[in-house]
């Protein structure tokens, strides 16, 4: 049964940093993983993702060049550092598995995570 548990969320001021972590627990094989959010009143969108060797990731438009995404496979976990917070990157932030061995490709869409996290709260003031 795999099992993804997150942490790390907490409170930072605007310009702030956190770094979230999730260990993955109970996989089989090492796939690709993506961090997504959900703010009150909005859908689950996505962040950023990681290919299974690390060697690829992707970013949503609106945390390039703040946030990064990296992973250690020996541990069973991924991380996201996010820098230079912003008030609207307050959400629920899920890590989550892709389980699709034969796609090479990084997803965006969260119908093709099928493994999630309970999630944790980021919440940043100005």
């Amino acid at each position: 049964q795999a099992h993804l548990e997150e942490s790390g969320g907490g409170s930072a001021h605007g310009g702030g940093s956190l770094r979230l972590s999730c260990a993955a627990s109970g996989l089989m094989f090492t796939y690709h993983m993506a961090w997504f959010r959900q703010a009150p009143g909005s859908e689950r969108e996505f962040v950023a993702a990681i290919a299974r060797n690390g060697l690829t990731t992707y970013y949503a438009d609106s945390v390039k060049g703040r946030f990064t995404i990296s992973r250690e496979n020996e541990k069973n976990t991924v991380y996201l550092q996010m820098n230079s917070l912003k008030p609207e990157d307050t959400a629920v932030y899920y890590c989550a598995v892709d389980n699709a061995v034969t796609r090479e490709v990084l997803s965006t869409t969260p119908r093709s995570y099928v493994y999630w996290g309970q999630g944790t709260q980021v919440t940043v003031s100005s």
